[in-house]
């Protein structure tokens, strides 16, 4: 068994089949022109798309639309695999990915989506019946679920809250939640319910002062932030790639910090998780877990989707990291501010505070149904998202790269006439 999973790993860097060797080539197709600024940069970002332009699709917070680069990455990437008959593999590729998060190539777990991470975060922690972990009553039912889950089964103790409109706020409000019995801190970034940021690495230096796990939700966090976890200081960190990374549907990552990987037990292991077993022994033996956190992940995984993987990660570097969050700031300022000219006919539950959102804003309308007001502004060439969860029953914008403050306008206009 270890002979053959060897000749594949030297299958997969090239040793047997030299066509397979340089996955981790540089995306070359997509060059900014950085000598322009302002809106016409961004129209050029807005060229590499090809969303359709028949409507405004201000639902990134659900779905990140792919650009061509990462499309062609994929299509490129499958008819290499389909025609050389040889799936590859991804381990050549994890530095890259690592790199881009500020992590070590040691510390990154390539998962299918965010939801995927935090369950491995859910049930490996060394948890207990009686231990506490604190969510909001904000959590999408990928951060809900896992955790209820555990909860239901093993008797832990969930400790929801409603988060405060403030960072200083919510860092004092889960202060006063930590008890003797609290294990995990089990929050998210920001909330998909209304676009709030927690100061999460305010909060994971507390934690760590308290002997706290912090497994953090992270599905809005990459792509959006200039994002670095060893800076954040989080244990764990969960999110996906196919949201604001830009990066194709069923790819996301783990991040396990090297320290905690003999505290975050693997319960689903296969090819790649061990370092090595023996079913001839008396017992049958499995030796050990490999010394990262590939030990999460296992078997066979898509190189075409990585590809894209590291297309989309190519793109943001191409535009800009600092940039790329700068321009995601400043449409969400221009939202927010376009909002309050309806204060009297709608809420905005997203917090006024800059420091507490990033990239989504939602609202309640005063006088009529959200539902009502969703299908009427979505019939004029509108992609929203409602949200239902936790009874919020709100309306979420969420703006990304692609946007410009032309379709905001056309938003709001379309809005006015809606409640008029």
């Amino acid at each position: 068994m270890n002979s053959r999973r060897d000749f594949i790993q030297k299958l997969s860097l090239g040793a047997v089949m030299p066509s397979l060797v340089g996955f981790t080539a540089q995306n070359k197709e997509f060059k900014m022109d950085h000598s322009i600024g302002g809106d016409e940069f961004w129209d050029q970002v807005r060229e590499q798309f090809p969303l359709t332009k028949d409507r405004v699709y201000l639902n990134n917070g659900t779905f990140g639309p792919s650009p061509t680069p990462v499309l062609k990455a994929i299509k490129n990437s499958l008819d290499e695999t389909n025609t050389i008959g040889e799936y590859g593999h991804i381990n050549p590729l994890r530095g890259e990915l690592a790199d881009f998060v500020g992590i070590k190539e040691s510390e990154i777990s390539l998962t299918h989506n965010t939801t995927e991470g935090i369950n491995i975060m859910a049930w490996g922690l060394p948890l207990s019946a009686g231990d506490e972990v604190i969510i909001t009553y904000h959590e999408h039912v990928g951060n809900a679920l896992p955790w209820l889950n555990r909860a239901k089964l093993d008797n832990i103790v969930l400790v929801p809250f409603e988060p405060a409109a403030t960072q200083a706020e919510n860092l004092d409000l889960i202060k006063k939640l930590v008890t003797p019995r609290t294990k995990v801190i089990a929050i998210p970034h920001i909330t998909c319910t209304t676009g709030l940021v927690f100061p999460i690495k305010e909060i994971a230096e507390f934690a760590k002062s308290k002997g706290i796990f912090t497994a953090i939700d992270g599905a809005h966090g990459a792509g959006t932030f200039d994002l670095n976890l060893h800076e954040l200081g989080v244990d764990f960190y969960a999110t996906s790639y196919h949201k604001w990374m830009l990066g194709p549907n069923g790819s996301g990552f783990l991040y396990v910090k090297e320290e905690n990987l003999d505290r975050l037990q693997a319960f689903q292991v296969g090819a790649y998780s061990d370092v090595g077993f023996d079913l001839n022994s008396s017992p049958p033996s499995l030796k050990g877990y490999v010394n990262t956190a590939h030990r999460y992940d296992y078997g066979s995984q898509s190189l075409p989707m990585i590809k894209g993987v590291l297309a989309a990660k190519n793109f943001h570097l191409e535009i800009g990291k600092e940039k790329v969050e700068g321009r995601v700031r400043e449409l969400n300022q221009y939202l927010y501010e376009g909002l309050t000219q309806f204060d009297s006919q709608l809420e905005i539950i997203t917090p006024w505070e800059a420091e507490s959102r990033i990239c989504m804003i939602s609202i309640k309308p005063k006088n009529m149904g959200y539902e009502e007001v969703y299908h009427k502004v979505s019939k004029k060439g509108f992609r929203l998202r409602i949200v239902p969860e936790g009874g919020i029953n709100a309306i979420r914008i969420s703006t990304h790269i692609y946007n410009n403050k032309t379709e905001i306008d056309a938003l709001l206009s379309a809005v006015k006439e809606v409640l008029a």
